[in-house]
């Protein structure tokens, strides 16, 4: 709880900080994603094999001894009525990112998941796998060693020890690109720009400093999509090099997030109270009990007893006092203000939910 606190009151001063006139801008490139330029998902089903007796159990996997089959009758092996009981076999699924724009020919990774009832595909060898795409086109081959760092042992008595996941894995550069996306961004007329963080404000900015810079050659057509298209004279190419290194001064709403699993309180500089009062304090009642013995005269036919004794004490922290923030307050004034309450992260959460409630918080609030 104590690293919760001091994380929360590093986050408060950079916030108090950046409360102020926002000097900093960011590079188009860092705020928008470029249509066409991104990954493409490949997957497969292949198998994994050489594994120490850690793979598939094939009575449990019957798509495991069905692929291993299939695939020693196309080497020109029938075992369809033989006994297979081998567990150096495993089923695994290969899936893998192809980046935008490469080539045929170039190595990408691909990560490797068991299937069945593995325990370990450490050491294990994946066999030729075609990775399709969306498609259901092969756009690359993946093979190779697979390598889980991850690290396991185990006793006679049945107990055993792990690290990590050792039944997933990857191979580095261990897939070859067959098949090229085929995305021609050079002879493209227009190009949309696609907006991380959706704002009619942002979007406005990105296209006012384009056509600053390059006129007529940029239109917010919403919140989220700024569309662009290059000047007589200049490909695509060229043109978005030069429009992706031009700064814009960001917009963003007003918003809380609330992590209350961790206590994390994170706000946005834009974030403004209406006036509002705010008192924040505990109050502690305790009550204890002494037993005492009763002590009967000498002769007097008495018995002894256990008498209870109650003692009722109530402390309230001092030095509390009322907070009052004026109409329009900032998020400096807001933080300076619960700072001086003395207000633990987990109070935090309860103050802004109330002042939320009492309609005087300006933002959204985001429960995570």
């Amino acid at each position: 709880m104590r690293r919760t606190i001091r994380l929360f009151s590093l986050v408060l001063a950079f916030a108090a900080a950046a409360a102020g006139p926002s000097f900093a801008k960011s590079r188009i490139k860092d705020v928008v994603e470029f249509e066409g330029v991104r990954d493409n998902m490949l997957m497969g089903y292949g198998l994994v094999v050489g594994l120490n007796g850690s793979g598939d159990s094939l009575r449990n996997a019957p798509f495991t001894k069905q692929s291993l089959e299939a695939m020693l009758e196309r080497l020109g092996v029938n075992t369809r009525d033989a006994n297979l009981n081998t567990k150096n076999v495993a089923a695994v699924m290969v899936t893998a990112k192809l980046p935008a724009f490469v080539a045929a020919g170039a190595p990408i990774d691909a990560t490797v998941s068991a299937m069945g009832d593995a325990k370990s595909l450490q050491g294990g060898t994946l066999l030729v796998t075609s990775l399709l795409g969306a498609d259901g086109q092969a756009y690359a081959v993946a093979q190779g060693t697979v390598q889980t760092g991850s690290v396991s042992a185990s006793g006679a008595s049945g107990s055993s020890v792990s690290k990590g996941v050792p039944t997933a894995g990857r191979i580095s550069s261990g897939a070859i690109v067959e098949r090229e996306i085929g995305f021609q961004l050079a002879s493209m007329a227009q190009l949309r720009m696609t907006l991380r963080n959706p704002d009619f404000t942002t979007a406005r900015k990105i296209a006012d400093v384009i056509n600053s810079r390059f006129p007529g050659c940029a239109r917010a057509d919403n919140p989220t999509i700024v569309t662009i298209q290059p000047p007589a004279g200049q490909d695509m190419v060229n043109f978005v090099s030069q429009v992706e290194n031009l700064t814009v001064d960001t917009d963003e709403p007003a918003k809380v997030i609330i992590d209350e699993v961790a206590g994390v309180v994170v706000m946005g500089e834009n974030v403004r109270i209406s006036t509002v009062a705010i008192a924040q304090g505990n109050l502690t009642i305790r009550v204890q009990e002494t037993p005492g013995v009763s002590q009967p005269a000498p002769f007097s036919q008495g018995q002894t007893t256990v008498v209870p004794q109650s003692s009722v004490s109530v402390d309230e922290e001092k030095g509390k006092q009322l907070l009052t923030l004026n109409n329009g307050a900032s998020l400096s004034s807001l933080v300076a203000g619960l700072n001086s309450l003395g207000v633990t992260p987990r109070d935090m959460i309860s103050i802004l939910q109330a002042i939320k409630a009492a309609g005087a918080l300006q933002a959204d609030i985001e429960v995570m």
